[in-house]
């Protein structure tokens, strides 16, 4: 049953049920010495450990079971640089259909093999929206397969939301919440969530100053564009749709942006203190809570970590 608006309290709760045999709980992890840096109390949920390495197994695995078995037969596809391509490959897999995914020619090795890996069929395509688009246009007319938006989509926003569901059970009474963002789906998702469960939790997201289109949105109300986009955090160089900018400006209270120096220096603090594997969009939001530490002086505070799909030959330290 697909939803069609703004999802409520019960979707979120009835989507936890459905995938929750499918997906990973992950762990709650936490550090003396991070809390001492950050002068606050941090608790890092770690979808970094969801299966296929990143939160979006959720969504994607939501979207599909959300489908009737006539649209099922046919398969998925999508597109997509990464994470939400190997949700979509998953989902076929587990669901015993096809996925057919378009990518744009410099998305990361590791990233494609993933797909690869779980069954999909990865077509490359130049990396712009526009061949993106056409490339799943081209799928759907030639196969009929059903399009799964990254983002853009409700049954991928509630999916997305049971990440922070989890954490909130397992850490009750969170000051803040933070997230990173790019088109919007783990971000809503989030903010939904506390909006529904925990009303006195504060929910920030990190941007990366090299793709700023959310925190322009987030001012004036229309989707926008991000005047530059040069970023290390890959995961995040998508423009917000207006489901998921709608939720956001509803529901979180403020963008924090930070610099690829930034990013760097926070991703490399989660590896030499909590010893885990982390991509740098997942560092995002953690990097935004360090920059402005001095407003969450002594608060009780949450972090998405959304993925550790990362070239290791590839470090950025």
């Amino acid at each position: 049953m697909k939803i069609q608006q703004i999802p409520v309290k019960a979707d979120i709760e009835e989507v936890h049920e459905r995938i929750r045999p499918l997906i990973h709980k992950t762990p709650v992890f936490k550090s003396q010495s991070i809390n001492e840096l950050a002068g606050c109390e941090v608790y890092f949920k770690c979808e970094n450990f969801q299966k296929i390495g990143a939160f979006k197994a959720r969504g994607g695995l939501n979207a599909a079971l959300s489908l009737d078995e006539k649209s099922l037969e046919k398969g998925l596809c999508t597109h997509s640089s990464g994470n939400h391509a190997q949700a979509i490959a998953l989902a076929a897999k587990m669901l015993n259909t096809k996925a057919y995914i378009v990518m744009p020619d410099n998305a990361p090795e590791i990233k494609k093999k993933g797909v690869l890996a779980l069954g999909g069929t990865v077509i490359e395509c130049e990396p712009t929206l526009e061949a993106r688009e056409k490339g799943v246009q081209e799928v759907i007319e030639q196969y009929g397969a059903t399009f799964i938006h990254p983002f853009d989509n409700y049954d991928v926003i509630a999916g997305q939301a049971t990440a922070s569901k989890e954490l909130l059970e397992e850490v009750p009474g969170l000051n803040y919440l933070f997230a990173p963002v790019g088109g919007g789906g783990l971000l809503s998702g989030t903010a939904l969530t506390a909006h529904y469960f925990s009303p006195e939790t504060a929910v920030i997201a990190g941007e990366p100053e090299g793709a700023a289109d959310a925190v322009l949105s987030f001012q004036s109300g229309n989707v926008e564009k991000a005047p530059f986009v040069k970023t290390i955090a890959d995961g995040l160089l998508t423009n917000l749709s207006t489901r998921t900018l709608e939720i956001i400006r509803k529901y979180v209270k403020e963008i924090i942006t930070v610099s690829d120096e930034e990013i760097v220096e926070a991703m490399q603090l989660i590896y030499e203190r909590l010893k885990i594997v982390i991509e740098p969009s997942a560092a995002v939001p953690f990097a935004a809570l360090l920059k402005q530490k001095d407003k969450f002086k002594g608060q009780k505070t949450g972090i998405i970590f959304s993925g550790g799909n990362v070239d290791l030959k590839k470090l950025p330290f």
